[in-house]
């Protein structure tokens, strides 16, 4: 973590932490339960290459994180992959009979585009991948339980990552071509679409796609194409499936929320929101679409100075713009944590040039005092509140789904008190918003079991249920977390005073 510097900061941060101080103890306080609206929904995520297993049976072929994994020397501590994850492939009815022991409404999953498209592309379509995700979405409707699919999820096919992956323009129509498969396939069932699952992360995490030495060049022209292929796959639906099928597509964006450090830094953390999230935002939700406006004049000015004859932020034509503005029905939401941000003068020279980081300018981190000493993860719920506030605000109150949102522990078992202590807090956020008015129509938790967490691998558990990983069976077990959550959905209030009676197995409750 960077330290900071200057005289007030521990004034500062005495003032933050103060703030949630407060804010802790006016949830605890509350001692009313709080109803949800009528017709909110509750479910779970996972994604397909961190639950799935089976990476090369079937005629799945490999895809960038199977070929990262494989490398030699291992890439990941433990030498981590994904080649069983949790082994859904083949537990697949288990996976759903949890759905069920939780009593969600729905479960929001990801296709392997690999597992449907061997070669990458809609010439061939394996129909041992196709039946699985036949059998999951029928499997999940047998029991009134909704399917709402991701198509994407981080697990590009390397076929086209040896192309250039996502910084080939040809990437948004292959992506395209493949939408329209899933549409066809399944869409008859499937009325709830996410084209992409966190764009940003999908441009920048460098250790999947290899754009480590090209920050401020290759990150800008994936931003651009995720954004296309997004567009594209909308228009797909709109013009082929949406009379016939009736459902409705979205995309899905990571959204911290960055609180300045002091009352002089609130520009350095707008400036932030609009590089991490607002260049995924803007040009979809705002009623000008494009990139914003203060990020293209940014990297313009910074690109003159640097000897570029032209901006290292590409352009959108008239008529693509055209293509991505408003091409969504639902803003998808994945919110985790909070984090402070400033801006002044140890920042020169700390950051490559040219940059991403170098181009936003601003540091941020996140205090040692927020943090559990079980976990990497914060429990800063009014970080969420604001966040949904001014999506409110900024982007014409669109329907929300938050389809991500939960709490890691690094140290495992069913007791896991911190992770109920954390969704309490955070679904009373949401509710606070949704109280003055934010449109957010489901809520899902992520995950619905331990599984592959990317960079960290098996290191980070997120689960409600427990995986056991070494047994060879993957037996999966409720922790209280998923008691938690099942009095949540089966009573539809949030009661912060419930604990949960694990001596009545969670399959018997009614």
């Amino acid at each position: 973590m960077l330290q900071i510097n200057g005289d007030n900061v521990k004034s500062h941060l005495l003032l933050i932490l103060c703030a949630i101080t407060l804010s802790t103890a006016e949830l605890h306080k509350d001692t009313q339960t709080k109803k949800f609206p009528d017709g909110f929904l509750f479910g779970a995520s996972t994604s397909a290459y961190q639950i799935e297993g089976a990476w090369n049976v079937d005629g799945k072929s490999e895809n960038i994180w199977d070929h990262i994994t494989h490398k030699i020397p291992c890439f990941l501590s433990n030498c981590d992959t994904g080649d069983v994850a949790a082994n859904s492939y083949y537990l697949y009815k288990r996976d759903v009979e949890m759905m069920r022991e939780l009593g969600l409404d729905f479960y929001r999953f990801s296709i392997s585009w690999t597992r449907i498209l061997p070669t990458s592309f809609p010439d061939k379509i394996n129909e041992a991948g196709k039946n699985y995700y036949n059998n999951l979405i029928n499997e999940m409707l047998k029991y009134n339980i909704t399917p709402m699919v991701t198509l994407y999820h981080g697990d590009l096919p390397q076929k086209l990552q040896q192309i250039g992956g996502w910084t080939n323009p040809e990437v948004s129509k292959w992506f395209s071509d493949y939408a329209r498969v899933a549409f066809e396939l399944f869409g008859d069932r499937v009325k709830h679409w996410f084209t992409l699952n966190e764009p940003k992360e999908t441009c920048n995490q460098d250790y999947a796609t290899g754009f480590r030495d090209l920050s401020g060049i290759a990150d800008y022209l994936c931003a651009k194409n995720v954004l296309l292929a997004h567009g594209k796959a909308y228009e797909v639906y709109n013009n082929e499936f949406r009379a016939s099928q009736n459902g409705n597509v979205g995309i899905v964006v990571s959204v911290k929320w960055y609180e300045p450090e002091t009352e002089k830094e609130i520009d350095a953390a707008e400036d932030v929101a609009i590089f991490e999230w607002g260049q995924f935002i803007h040009p979809i939700f705002s009623e000008t679409g494009d990139f914003p406006k203060k990020m293209k004049e940014r990297i313009a000015k910074k690109s003159a100075e640097q000897g570029f004859p032209s901006s290292r932020l590409p352009n959108f034509s008239p008529e693509e713009v055209e293509l991505v503005r408003g091409s969504a029905d639902f803003f998808g939401l994945n919110h985790y944590s909070t984090c402070i941000a400033y801006r002044n003068e140890s920042i020169n020279g700390l950051y490559e040039s040219p940059s991403y980081h170098d181009d936003m300018n601003v540091i941020t981190y996140t205090p040692n005092d927020w943090k559990s000493t079980e976990s990497a993860s914060t429990n800063v719920s009014w970080g969420f509140y604001k966040v949904l506030t001014k999506i409110r605000n900024d982007y014409g109150n669109p329907p929300i789904y938050i389809t991500e949102n939960g709490f890691n522990s690094e140290i495992g078992g069913i007791l896991d008190d911190n992770r109920m202590s954390y969704l309490k807090s955070y679904l009373n956020a949401m509710l606070d918003a949704i109280s003055e008015g934010s449109d957010i129509r489901l809520y899902s938790i992520w995950s619905l079991m331990d599984n592959f967490e990317w960079g960290t691998g098996y290191k980070s558990k997120y689960g409600l249920y427990e995986v056991n990983y070494t047994s060879g069976k993957f037996e999966r077990v409720p922790r209280k977390s998923a008691y938690f959550y099942r009095n949540v959905l089966k009573t539809r209030v949030l009661d912060i005073n419930f604990e949960p009676d694990m001596s009545v197995p969670i399959c018997e409750e009614n």
